[in-house]
């Protein structure tokens, strides 16, 4: 089973004018990513406006990203949704696309207890074939939800498909026990851009960030640095990445991403309602701001 690693990017979805998905628009996005070098990609998360999208459009997103990458990068479909059919559903359907694997977002919104993300685990991980890997994600700012790590341990012990965790928090004492889990085999992804360095030094297998979406590069020659055990290297292209993830605000309005990635000559559309593109003025200073990072 394929695991996520290095830079695993989160997606974002291009929409056009009308608010409709941009097919045109992913599969480009899709093949920038992969000529920069990321290792992995991730559509359909947080920084895909995952909740915005119908079930419908989210297999189309997902048929077209794996459509594009044709196996020359891992690519894994969150399918996480509002309701638990909705994940089955979309669960199944990346599987039988042809993904290397899903994420599952934790409930959200709705309060759930230690005992009833179990059961939710279980029931997404036994939807599909025991050889199709899923990765919990934990991301409990957003999802009001969160997965500690003993209810991890007890749905690792219970499917042996889910293989490892998306963690979105910047907590390491909680990301170090993730990462006992299963006597240590069980891949761990940093969610936390500014924080990649360090994630890779404590044991996590990468990042997975929503920031390498619009900068790949940085991202990537960190980790290259990292393997080449280079660490003054790496140290100083971190720096390089955080500010990147300053310019864009780091994934708090993904009108900051798509702006950044237009300015870099990437077409990656518009916001959906209620979320608005960037005001003139905004994308003046953005653009200011963006000029002013080292090579780019």
């Amino acid at each position: 089973m394929k695991k996520l690693y290095g830079v695993t990017t989160a997606m974002v979805t291009p929409f056009d004018e009308r608010g409709k998905v941009d097919p045109g628009s992913v599969a480009r996005l899709t093949e920038f990513l992969i000529g920069k070098g990321v290792h992995c990609l991730y559509p359909l998360g947080t920084t895909g406006e995952m909740l915005r999208l119908t079930p419908e459009e989210r297999k189309a997103v997902a048929e077209e990203v794996v459509r594009t990458a044709a196996g020359r990068v891992t690519v894994y479909i969150h399918a996480g949704a509002a309701t638990q059919e909705e994940t089955r559903a979309l669960a199944r359907h990346a599987q039988e696309i042809g993904a290397d694997g899903i994420g599952v977002v934790t409930p959200v919104f709705f309060g759930a207890n230690d005992r009833e993300l179990e059961a939710y685990f279980v029931d997404i991980a036994s939807c599909v074939p025991d050889d199709f890997p899923v990765y919990l994600y934990n991301i409990p700012q957003c999802a009001a939800n969160d997965l500690k790590t003993d209810t991890a341990q007890r749905i690792a012990d219970r499917c042996q498909n889910v293989v490892g965790i998306k963690y979105s928090y910047p907590d390491f004492l909680r990301t170090n026990e993730y990462i006992g889990i299963r006597s240590g085999d069980f891949s761990v992804m940093q969610g936390a851009d500014r924080l990649f360095l360090a994630a890779l030094a404590l044991g996590c297998d990468g990042v997975v960030s929503g920031v390498s979406c619009v900068f790949p590069e940085p991202f990537v020659a960190v980790y290259d640095a990292y393997l080449a055990g280079d660490l003054d290297k790496a140290r100083q292209l971190q720096r390089t990445a955080v500010a990147c993830c300053e310019a864009v605000r780091s994934g708090s309005n993904m009108a900051y991403f798509k702006e950044a990635l237009r300015w870099r000559g990437v077409d990656a559309g518009h916001m959906r309602a209620p979320q608005l593109d960037l005001p003139p003025e905004e994308v003046e200073a953005l653009h200011r701001l963006l000029g002013e990072l080292p090579g780019f």
